[in-house]
């Protein structure tokens, strides 16, 4: 909450096709480097030019690797407030309302400059190859493969400015603290076969639920382990951790509000403990502890007794 500013959030992702997903297998640190880098640098210069937003802006980026069937779908998700700092650092320049940046220019700058640094760490000699693309380590075969990618579709999604900055720091914790499947959407285990929930986004987001054999569940599930130490929440432009503190403040001068209050309660104003207490059924009664309960202990509902008037 600290770090949020009085502003509209959008929220940016940026995916790779399946012909550089298969090269990330082989080279996570190395890709994943270079899908934060290439999108970093898209969205600033982009939102630097005048032609778009013609502002210093700053956000956060967070990669997952996985779709919703624990297929290998690397992607990044950036949260950027739907504004920025004017050149000269005098005043906030907002985007237009239900608008942040142009989505087809953010792709294909995106794709440019993800190719261009994936191909300079090719001759640099820091990618490695092996199974089945162990012939592209021939740097004509390598270019080879690569020609396709630069003329097809790179899938860059933006969603228009949303909510108040609770809401912004609620719908990031969804996406910064999350796994490639959590137990709530692990169905079963029968046998060998482990079956899951997920969702078809293909067909209005259908629930449906897939079954596995063990093995390939695991598979599908380590190919998400990241390298040792590898940093999936970075922060850019006035959010970069060497200025973030003075840059905010920054900020908050132009924009003409307080700064924040490093001594403050962190807790939400909105939610004490008289609310967390209070009956979710009623609104009125109010919770009380009364035992610890023992996994797989039954429950047997109380009834007042006829006679009792108290």
């Amino acid at each position: 909450m600290d770090e949020t500013l009085p502003v509209p959030y959008a929220h940016v992702v940026f995916s790779l096709p399946p012909g550089i997903a298969r090269l990330a297998l082989h080279n996570k640190r190395r890709v994943y480097d270079i899908l934060f880098r290439a999108s970093a640098e898209t969205l600033c210069e982009i939102a630097a030019d005048p032609k778009h937003l013609g502002a210093s802006i700053g956000f956060l980026s967070v990669l997952h690797t996985w779709g919703q069937t624990l297929q290998h779908h690397p992607h990044v998700h950036c949260l950027v407030p739907a504004g920025g700092l004017a050149p000269d650092s005098s005043h906030w320049i907002a985007c237009r309302p239900r608008f942040f940046l142009p989505v087809l220019v953010l792709a294909r700058m995106f794709r440019g400059k993800f190719l261009d640094h994936l191909v300079r760490a090719f001759d640099d000699g820091k990618l490695e190859f092996g199974g089945q693309l162990a012939d592209l380590k021939d740097p004509t075969l390598f270019r080879s493969y690569l020609a396709p990618l630069y003329h097809c579709n790179w899938v860059v999604y933006v969603r228009p400015p949303f909510g108040t900055p609770r809401q912004v720091v609620e719908y990031l914790a969804r996406y910064t603290h999350r796994v490639a499947i959590s137990n709530s959407r692990l169905v079963g285990l029968c046998g060998d076969d482990v079956s899951f929930r997920w969702k078809d986004y293909r067909h209005g987001a259908k629930k449906k639920t897939m079954t596995l054999d063990a093995l390939q569940f695991l598979r599908r599930f380590l190919l998400h382990v990241l390298p040792k130490g590898f940093p999936r929440v970075r922060h850019y432009g006035f959010l970069a951790n060497r200025s973030r503190k003075a840059r905010l403040d920054l900020c908050r001068t132009v924009l003409a509000v307080p700064a924040a209050d490093p001594t403050a309660d962190s807790a939400s104003p909105t939610r004490g403990d008289d609310e967390v207490l209070r009956c979710s059924a009623c609104r009125v009664g109010r919770l009380r502890f009364v035992a610890l309960l023992p996994p797989g202990t039954s429950i047997v509902p109380y009834s007042m007794p006829a006679h009792d008037t108290s």
